[in-house]
C-alpha cells in the first residue's frame, strides 16, 4: 500500500511542520498516518484502492501577475510559470511517483508537461472535471473592477463552490480506481484544489500558492490530508 511523507530540514511548530527543502516521495502507510490530517469520507465505498496524490497547481500566467480573475479562462503560462513548474518538480523524488494528470486548461496541461519530461513518467490522462472554477462574468476583471460590480462576491453566471468540490473530488475518485497502488501527481488550480481539500479536510485551507503541492490520500475508504502548500500537517 503506498503512502506519502514529506522530507525536508525543517522548523518544527504546533501542528505543522514548515519545510524548507522538500523531497514529496512514498513511505510506508503507517509512516504517512502519522503526518496525516483525518478529513471526511468520500463517496467511494469502503474496501475502495489505495492511492496517493500531489495536487499541484499550475505555474504562474500573466493574468496571475496582473491580478485579473483567471476561472476557466484558458490563459497560458508565463516565463515566470515556467521556471515554478521546473522548481516543483525537483519537490519530487521521481522513483516514488506513476505519473502526471492535469486539467485540460493550457496552463495546467504545460505545467504537467513540464513536470512530467522532467521526472521521466508518462502522463496518464486529462480530465475535464479538473478544470478551475468558471468565476462568470467576472473573468478577466482585477479586483477594483470586481469590487465595484459585485461588493459580496457574488459574480453573475459563477459556478457554485459546492460543485467544483464535487467534480474535482469525483475525477480524484476515479483516479484511485484508474490507478490503485500508484502515486500521481494531479496538476489543477487553485481554486478547485482548495476546494477539495475543504471538503476532506477539517484543517483551515489557505489560498494555494503557483506551482505549490498538496498531498492527499484515499486509505480504507476515506479520504486524508498529507501536506498543504508544500506544509506537511502533524497529527
Amino acid at each position: 500500500m503506498h503512502g506519502a511523507t514529506a522530507t525536508a530540514t525543517a522548523t518544527h511548530q504546533h501542528g505543522a511542520t514548515k519545510l524548507t527543502a522538500v523531497t514529496f516521495a512514498s513511505a510506508s502507510a503507517s509512516a504517512s498516518a502519522s503526518a496525516a490530517s483525518s478529513g471526511s469520507t468520500s463517496a467511494a465505498s469502503s474496501g475502495s484502492p489505495s492511492v496517493t496524490i500531489a495536487l499541484t497547481r499550475h505555474g504562474q500566467t500573466q493574468w496571475n501577475a496582473d491580478g485579473q480573475l483567471q476561472g476557466s479562462t484558458d490563459i497560458p503560462l508565463n516565463d515566470t510559470g515556467r521556471s515554478q513548474a521546473v522548481e516543483s518538480a525537483a519537490r519530487f523524488d521521481a522513483a516514488a511517483w506513476h505519473g502526471v494528470a492535469t486539467s485540460p486548461l493550457s496552463r495546467a496541461a504545460e505545467t504537467g508537461s513540464i513536470i512530467a519530461e522532467i521526472l521521466g513518467l508518462p502522463l496518464v490522462g486529462v480530465d475535464h472535471d479538473l478544470r478551475e472554477r468558471h468565476y462568470g462574468d467576472a473573468e478577466g476583471m482585477n479586483e477594483a473592477q470586481v469590487s465595484a460590480l459585485w461588493p459580496n462576491r457574488d459574480y453573475t453566471n459563477m459556478e457554485e463552490r459546492e460543485s467544483v468540490a464535487d467534480r474535482g473530488l469525483a475525477a480524484l475518485e476515479r483516479l484511485a480506481i484508474t490507478h490503485s497502488g500508484r502515486s500521481i501527481i494531479v496538476v489543477a488550480h487553485g481554486t478547485l484544489i482548495r476546494e477539495v481539500l475543504r471538503r476532506i479536510s477539517s484543517s483551515d485551507i489557505p489560498m494555494i500558492e503557483n506551482a505549490a503541492t498538496s498531498i492527499v490520500e484515499f486509505v480504507n475508504g476515506e479520504w486524508r490530508v498529507i501536506t498543504i502548500n508544500n506544509v506537511a500537517l502533524v497529527a
